[in-house]
């Protein structure tokens, strides 16, 4: 579901990003929609706003306020900051949160 803005139609997408940018000052923010790969599932049929898609998602986001957390407390704070998404549509989000220290290792 797209809202109105300033300029025109907002993706989920764009929204997401842009809310996980301020939240998390992301150095990698990789958003997949995936909701083609869902159409058929009960949940979708169900929603209302799934007609439009934008209900799947897989993230990648590499955040330096990852550092220190458990994989659930960086679960969290991306639900937290998509709080309005998952209240409006949003059904499933599969996440890759990492550290930039975790990346550079993983390069080395």
């Amino acid at each position: 579901m797209a809202s109105i803005g300033g300029k025109g139609l907002i993706s989920r997408a764009s929204r997401m990003r842009s809310k996980l940018q301020s939240a998390l000052e992301a150095s990698l923010l990789e958003i997949e929609d995936v909701s083609y790969q869902h159409a058929g599932h009960a949940a979708v049929k169900a929603n209302p706003n799934a007609a439009a898609g934008e209900t799947h998602f897989n993230l990648r986001i590499v955040s330096p306020k990852f550092e220190g957390q458990s994989l659930v407390k960086r679960h969290r704070l991306v639900y937290d900051a998509l709080a309005d998404e998952l209240n409006s549509g949003l059904h499933a989000l599969s996440i890759v949160a990492k550290t930039p220290t975790e990346i550079e290792r993983a390069s080395k």
